[in-house]
């Protein structure tokens, strides 16, 4: 089991998510880096506590991480609902960029995991001009499958060479918080994020939502008119079912335990 942060966390449906602002996650970044405290940092939002509602595992995995960051407007919502004024959204686009300046100007490594065809060379690309003497160590893009001895035993080889401090996984969720859970231990470096879109986004693959979309809640909505086919089973099933059970918890309808 990794080392787990002792920032306060939020119960929300079972899944403890970290009741974190940038500035916070930031802080708590830093002191795992210059102490080389391992561990994995998830940021989640609906569809990932709705995922945990359906698999112990994953909510175990959630809830055993260095950091959950609240990754959606909801999660922030039902912070501030519990008390936590400080809570605010650490989206996992806004803390890459915010790392990848710090770490730029703190001298750690990064190395860039996931993403389709080339999405990875060119997030390497892009991150190293907008953060000019910026640390990345390599990038490796994997099939659309578990990896098999030969490659893994490749990818631990390449990270144990190029030795990066941090470790970006852009998959989905929850194949990247399980494939986290999976090689924090085997692989030589101080901290994995699970960033999900970070990667295409920043990569310049899909368009962001703008700001004022975010911050009113709205970013699945955008999301969804520019990914419908992908999208839309995800929106139209865990989205209903998130605001009704957690109405439940609010109103002590229902127990979940935050294990």
């Amino acid at each position: 089991m990794p080392p787990i942060n002792e920032s306060k966390r939020v119960n929300v449906l079972g899944v403890g998510l970290s009741v974190l602002n940038l500035e916070l996650a930031l802080q708590s970044v830093g002191a795992a880096l210059a102490q080389k405290t391992k561990g994995y940092i998830c940021v989640t939002g609906v569809h990932g506590v709705m995922e945990a509602q359906q698999d112990p595992r994953f909510r175990a995995i959630l809830n055993q991480s260095f950091l959950n960051t609240p990754d959606g407007m909801p999660m922030v919502w039902v912070g501030k609902l519990n008390g936590h004024k400080e809570m605010d959204r650490v989206y996992g686009p806004d803390l890459m960029l915010l790392i990848c300046e710090y770490t730029r100007d703190h001298g750690y490594s990064h190395f860039f995991y996931g993403g389709g065809d080339g999405v990875a060379e060119e997030l390497k690309a892009r991150l190293e001009a907008k953060f000019p003497g910026i640390k990345i160590a390599g990038t490796y893009t994997p099939p659309f499958r578990p990896l098999n001895p030969a490659e893994e035993a490749a990818l631990i080889q390449t990270v144990r060479d190029a030795k990066p401090d941090i470790i970006w996984v852009g998959l989905s969720t929850p194949k990247q918080e399980k494939f986290m859970a999976q090689y924090w231990q085997k692989l030589d470096t101080t901290l994995m994020f699970g960033v999900g879109a970070a990667f295409d986004f920043h990569a310049g693959r899909v368009r962001q939502a703008p700001r004022w979309i975010q911050r009113g809640g709205l970013e699945w909505l955008f999301r969804l008119a520019c990914e419908p086919r992908r999208l839309w089973r995800r929106y139209f099933r865990n989205n209903p079912r998130f605001v009704f059970r957690f109405f439940c918890q609010w109103l002590g309808l229902k127990k979940y335990v935050l294990e």
